[in-house]
């Protein structure tokens, strides 16, 4: 008998805490897929912004190529410290989120992708985070996480506990 009585007191305390957590649901997953994505992204911006243009060297897709690289840098550079800055506060979360997306995957096309490949193995080659040997098979990795991770943001939007919230509330209450 005392063992039924522990179970039943366990499982209730499991239903309590997936209570808890569902309540907190809408709230801490996105703050923190907007905290990490805004450092990551306000990081790379502040490096851009204090370094120098290596854009120059760069061939852009279509019809990124149509831009100069000075123009390119800027706006890369700007998206990224505002976007960051946006994506703290969870203002204007899904432009910026879709903002940041299309950088990254202008990005990947760029820079990341692998400079030549014939079959799915030399694709796969470059799924990793950093190109040291030089191969040629990019590095594309980490910015296809940033994309999965923007993928939550982008469809659900910023989460309870941000200005779009909060902007949506009022705006429902008048």
């Amino acid at each position: 008998m005392p063992n039924n009585r522990l179970i039943v007191f366990g499982l209730k305390q499991y239903q309590v805490t997936i209570h808890q957590l569902n309540a907190l649901s809408d709230a801490v997953p996105p703050l923190l897929l907007r905290l990490i994505l805004a450092w990551e992204f306000g990081e790379a911006g502040i490096e851009k912004l204090h370094g120098t243009n290596w854009f120059a060297d760069l061939s852009f897709p279509f019809p990124f190529n149509l831009l100069p690289a000075e123009i390119s840098w800027g706006i890369a550079t700007w998206f990224e410290i505002i976007g960051a800055l946006a994506l703290v506060f969870g203002l204007a979360t899904r432009f910026f989120t879709f903002s940041l997306m299309m950088l990254t995957i202008v990005a990947i096309a760029t820079v990341h992708w692998p400079e030549h490949w014939n079959n799915l193995s030399q694709l796969l080659t470059g799924y990793r985070i950093i190109d040291e040997s030089g191969d040629g098979f990019g590095n594309y990795k980490l910015p296809l996480i940033y994309l999965v991770m923007f993928s939550p943001l982008l469809f659900a939007g910023a989460g309870r506990w941000s200005v779009d919230c909060w902007i949506q509330k009022k705006l429902n209450s008048v």
